[in-house]
This record gives C-alpha cells, structure tokens and sequence, in this order.
C-alpha cells in the first residue's frame, strides 16, 4: 500500500498548486467556503482562515502523504520563517527538518525540503496572514 501511494505520489508534480484555488480543486473543496469566523473578534479571523488555507495547501501538496508522528525515523519538513524586528514582514526563508516534536501544526508539514521550500516562496502571503494578523 504505502509502495502504491509513494509510487502516485512521484506522479503527481506539486508545483502545479500555485494558489489556494488550485488546492481547493485538487481536493474537490469549493473556495469559496471558508470557515464561519464572525464570532471571533476581528483581529483574529484572518489567522484562522488562513491556518485553513494552509492546511487545505499542505494536504494538496502532500498528494496522500501523511506524517507519522510515531516514526523517528520519517523527516518532515515545514517552511521557517525569521521575521524581520522592522516590521517588513518575512526578510529570510530557511527550511529545516524536524522531530515530532514541533513548532508548527502538524499538518502544516511535508516529506521534502523542496515541497516545504516552494510552500514556504509560493504561500508567502498566507503565512504573513497566519503569523502576523495582517
């Protein structure tokens, strides 16, 4: 089983995934339903449906891969951002593996450093609005 979805998984090219609408029809989501937020003040609902997003980006890239929380010995990968103290925004993008101990959500990573690299580049206005309550 896991031979047949890394062998679709080498298929599929993860760059095709260029916008959250992309993601949507890979998954056969409709964007235009996103989470019910208007209870939640204001400063915090541009987090949260980005954190949606991201996650709905995560699981199209990913194409099936799920990460095993238990195994050591699976890498995965998420894009690490250093913020600027200026307040411009992202000024540096570093992609680093992790254990399964983290800092990010966990399905906000992947099997490579090179899909994480391109979520990181391609998603980078999604993040701010996750990170920094734009």
């Amino acid at each position: 089983m896991a031979k047949k979805a890394a062998k679709e998984n080498l298929k599929f090219d993860f760059r095709t995934i260029k916008s959250f609408e992309d993601a949507c029809k890979k998954e056969g989501i409709d964007p235009l339903l996103l989470p019910d937020v208007s209870m939640i003040p204001d400063e915090f609902r541009s987090p949260i449906i980005n954190a949606y997003k991201l996650m709905i980006i995560f699981k199209a890239i990913n194409n099936g891969w799920v990460p095993d929380w238990n195994s050591w010995g699976q890498y995965k990968y998420y894009p690490w951002f250093i913020v600027a103290p200026g307040g411009v925004g992202f000024s540096h993008s570093d992609y680093d593996l992790t254990h399964p101990g983290t800092y990010v959500g966990s399905r906000l990573c992947t099997d490579s450093s090179e899909k994480a690299l391109y979520i990181g580049t391609q998603f980078e206005e999604e993040y701010k609005q996750y990170f920094l309550y734009l």
